[in-house]
């Protein structure tokens, strides 16, 4: 089996400026928003194009023979980054695909409830609601206002499963979590969650799309019962490409795929590949090897990616550590530029670390205060009223705030070549940061002064 070693043994290209020329981007434009669709370096774009080409120079031999055989490698590889059985692992389009298959196939009843939290993708919501709307499960969701810290985001989940089962006579079947919440982009406390539903019994689903390439995952230690997360956004893998974990243990659970294709499980298969653990193992590989005519190629990138990371990039662990350091500095300055704040945990004491920006994405509060009123004149400016404290604008309506977010990401795009996530959060404008090896603290100083 190919090595995904995290240390290099090749001089490092040196991250910022340097390492940018390794990467496929304009150079007119500044990639402030990795966070979202992710990029990938030229080495990777070569290895692309070159299973692209082997694609159409043979369709039925690469698609029959080459594409599973490459995809089983990359899978490989993935399993020695992530400490679990390649057994376990199984390409996905993206995290909310890996997400939404997991719900499809869990079977549920009217007295089952699946629990979600506050800071949900909004995708991923939708799909929990659609999935209420066509079974019987019933949904909760976990209340808070950032920033609260991850213990008490750990014990507001104990304590609505406890009112689930003992109030409502329910039982709290499944959980979905992030590792880092896209909006406002923070660190979650999803190895205390998994652990939380370990103990009372109740199936962990985690969606990280933002974790694999952003920080170390460790998931033979941490072990969920679901994990899914996107390779193109921080693993330097191409769109659309993720990796989904199943537990040997909940295999037999996961039937199809969306859409159902040729690997499909009848249930009349069921019990002889139920019992067999061999045997569910292999029918779970095969159920993702073939799901619909797409371009699987992205899988086959992950070697190449690694060895990037490896060789040119110096290792996982000098990324990781970048990447934090760099979105921690980047957003204190940028606050400190604009006079305003950082999203962390109330009351730190000097020198205490921020679990919440512990990962490569912090958000800055701008200068723009939003109206929280929704009477006659929540649509109304009145430019006579100075804004609070902090705040360079009398307060913008609520019903106005969308678009003005929308109007200052089109300007970053159309006028200053970047972007930058603008989002409404707790009667504020913010905006998020996305730390990567090609960006240093200058691109922040001037995405702040600009």
């Amino acid at each position: 089996m190919s090595s995904a070693s995290s240390t290099s043994t090749s001089t490092p290209v040196p991250f910022g400026a340097a390492m940018r020329e390794q990467f496929c981007l304009d150079p007119e434009w500044k990639n402030l928003n990795h966070g979202s669709y992710g990029t990938y370096p030229l080495p990777v774009r070569s290895a692309l194009q070159s299973h692209q080409h082997l694609a159409e120079s043979s369709p039925d031999l690469f698609i029959r023979r080459t594409s599973p055989a490459l995809s089983a490698e990359s899978l490989s590889q993935l399993s020695s980054l992530l400490n679990v059985p390649a057994s376990t692992l199984a390409f996905t389009k993206n995290a909310t695909t890996a997400v939404s298959t997991v719900l499809h196939n869990i079977p549920f009843t009217a007295s089952d409830v699946v629990i979600y939290f506050d800071t949900v993708y909004g995708a991923v919501e939708y799909g929990l609601i659609s999935l209420s709307e066509r079974s019987p499960v019933q949904l909760r969701k976990v209340e808070y206002e950032l920033p609260v810290s991850h213990d008490e985001i750990v014990n507001r989940f104990k304590a609505l499963v406890e009112k689930v089962q003992t109030e409502e006579g329910l039982n709290v079947k499944a959980a979905v979590f992030d590792t880092v919440v896209s909006m406002p982009g923070v660190r979650f406390p999803w190895e205390k969650l998994v652990e939380a539903c370990r103990e009372l019994d109740v199936l962990s689903i985690v969606d990280g799309a933002h974790g694999i390439g952003m920080f170390k995952v460790d998931l033979g230690a941490v072990k969920p019962d679901f994990w899914g997360s996107n390779l193109h956004k921080w693993l330097y893998v191409p769109r659309g490409c993720a990796v989904l974990y199943v537990a040997p243990e909940h295999q037999h659970l996961i039937r199809t795929t969306l859409p159902t294709s040729w690997g499909y499980i009848p249930s009349t298969s069921l019990a002889s590949t139920g019992k067999d653990a061999e045997a569910t193992a292999l029918a779970y590989r095969t159920l993702f090897q073939s799901t619909a005519t797409n371009d699987d190629t992205p899988y086959h990138c992950v070697p190449a990616a690694l060895t990037f990371r490896k060789e040119i990039c110096g290792g996982e662990e000098r990324i990781h550590a970048y990447l934090e350091q760099l979105v921690n500095e980047a957003a204190d300055l940028v606050a400190n530029i604009l006079g305003t704040e950082v999203l962390q945990e109330r009351g730190l004491k000097e020198g205490e670390k921020s679990l919440l920006r512990s990962c490569a994405l912090n958000n800055v509060r701008l200068p723009i205060v939003v109206q929280t009123t929704t009477g006659e004149d929540a649509s109304v400016m009145d430019w006579t009223k100075p804004g609070p404290e902090g705040s360079l604008y009398a307060p913008l309506p609520k019903t106005l705030a969308g678009q003005v977010a929308g109007w200052i990401q089109g300007k970053l795009m159309d006028e200053y070549k970047t972007f930058l996530p603008v989002f409404v959060y707790k009667g504020w404008l913010w905006t998020r940061l996305s730390a990567q090896v090609y960006l240093e603290l200058k691109d922040f100083e001037w995405a702040g002064d600009e």
